[in-house]
């Protein structure tokens, strides 16, 4: 089918696109939409996030966590699937925290999305238009964001950027 990359900074209004995109899609075709989750509660402050987000999300909704193997997850779907994976870039930093292998984890990734039958919106954030951070970590993830945000926009189908709620069409270079 299709893959949408959907970029913006945070509470820029991705998530809720690409859910709206994936919720009119999934009407049409009479199935649920799926939710790809890679976020991990590794706090209260964050279980409380995911359950906000759930929440807003509603019930309608099937639930897939994929903090650590989005690949195998995104090969689950089928071409009658329309599904949302939230977000990359945790994922990314969930890859980095078990000190997995980067390049083949995106390569991996990458793969699987361009192989995807299923109409599919992929979430990321764009890191690199903030203060460079200060310490190597936080350098680190910025770089590899920024490898992972190009590596699968050069597999979608489409790209858009989210600012303020608004959306932007991304084109090729």
């Amino acid at each position: 089918m299709t893959l949408t990359l959907v970029l913006g900074g945070a509470r820029s209004g991705k998530s809720g696109y690409a859910q709206r995109q994936a919720e009119q899609a999934a009407e049409a075709a009479g199935r649920p939409p799926v939710f790809i989750a890679t976020a991990e509660a590794f706090d209260d402050e964050m279980r409380d996030r995911i359950a906000r987000h759930q929440a807003e999300r509603g019930q309608g909704w099937r639930q897939v966590e994929a903090p650590l193997d989005l690949a195998e997850a995104v090969r689950a779907l089928s071409a009658e699937d329309v599904a949302v994976v939230d977000c990359l870039t945790l994922w990314l930093s969930n890859q980095m925290l078990a000190e997995r292998d980067l390049a083949a984890a995106v390569d991996d990734l990458a793969q699987a999305l361009a192989a995807c039958p299923a109409a599919l919106w992929a979430v990321s954030n764009e890191v690199g238009w903030s203060l460079v951070p200060d310490n190597p970590l936080g350098r680190r993830f910025r770089d590899e964001a920024g490898r992972l945000n190009q590596r699968i926009a050069a597999v979608a189908d489409a790209a858009c950027l989210i600012v303020a709620g608004m959306r932007l069409p991304l084109e090729r270079i």
